[in-house]
């Protein structure tokens, strides 16, 4: 009597993983369909720098028909678009997105950190860049702002350099606090930053005292940084000093915020 034999049992197949990039993608249209979910997330952020422009530039003749001062006005307003969608995007968004199930276990996936935060970088950069446009086309059509191509481009290069302290500051805001928390931080950080910076105001109307306070701000830094780009005005000689300090500072704070929020929600 023979032993009845058994058939060799073959491992089931799996699928091969995904490249990180394809990863990334996926992420980044998750991401923004549920930003564009919310409305109101999207409209914010377009509408007030426009209106702003639309109400307080566009009316004032000696500003609006100034070259200089038109696109020293567009510039302020257009990197207020960038901070408030990196601080919102980056700061609430992690912050919502830390509340729901399915964050912890993207976070512990193999896969490892790198295609969420890309996408959340990509999210983040879509929204300022719909922030900006319709500056730009206020700017170009309503106003005697105007700038060759070579300062556009080093203006565009100047503006995403200046959204790495936001982002940054975002992110460590967005994994230090809750959702209902971060909204209300979020909210008195940007405003104020805005407005010590020159944003609204230019900073020759500052007193002495404000004058100083301001350019210690990573607004009024990158501010000066993407005026000089955009119009060849000379620039504070110490906005780099200042902007590299701040992303340095706020690039650890991030992942001193990070690396706290992983060791107490999972390991």
């Amino acid at each position: 009597m023979t032993a009845p034999t058994t058939a060799p049992t073959t491992p089931p197949a799996t699928a091969p993983p995904l490249p990180a990039a394809r990863l990334a993608w996926l992420h980044l249209r998750y991401q923004v369909l549920e930003t564009v979910r919310v409305p109101i997330a999207v409209l914010g952020n377009l509408l007030f720098p426009a209106l702003a422009m639309f109400f307080f530039v566009v009316p004032q003749r000696e500003v609006a028909g100034d070259p200089v001062v038109a696109t020293t006005a567009v510039a302020g307003l257009a990197l207020f678009a960038v901070c408030s969608a990196s601080l919102f995007t980056y700061g609430l968004g992690v912050a919502e997105d830390r509340q729901l199930p399915f964050d912890p276990f993207v976070r512990s996936l193999p896969v490892g950190a790198a295609p969420q935060l890309l996408a959340r970088i990509g999210t983040g950069a879509a929204f300022a860049v719909l922030g900006v446009l319709p500056l730009v086309a206020i700017g170009a059509f309503l106003t005697e702002a105007s700038v060759t191509l070579v300062r556009l481009v080093a203006g565009v290069g100047t503006l995403v350099l200046a959204s790495v302290p936001f982002v940054l500051l975002g992110m460590a805001v967005g994994y230090s606090l809750s959702a209902k928390a971060a909204l209300p931080v979020v909210q008195v950080l940007l405003f104020p930053l805005a407005f010590a910076g020159g944003l609204f105001l230019p900073p020759q109307l500052f007193p002495a005292w404000l004058d100083a306070v301001s350019q210690a701000t990573p607004t009024r830094a990158a501010r000066d940084l993407l005026v000089q780009a955009l119009t060849g005005e000379p620039g504070s000689a110490w906005a780099w000093p200042v902007l590299t300090g701040w992303i340095a500072l706020l690039a650890v704070l991030a992942v001193v915020a990070y690396r706290r929020d992983e060791g107490r929600r999972f390991r």
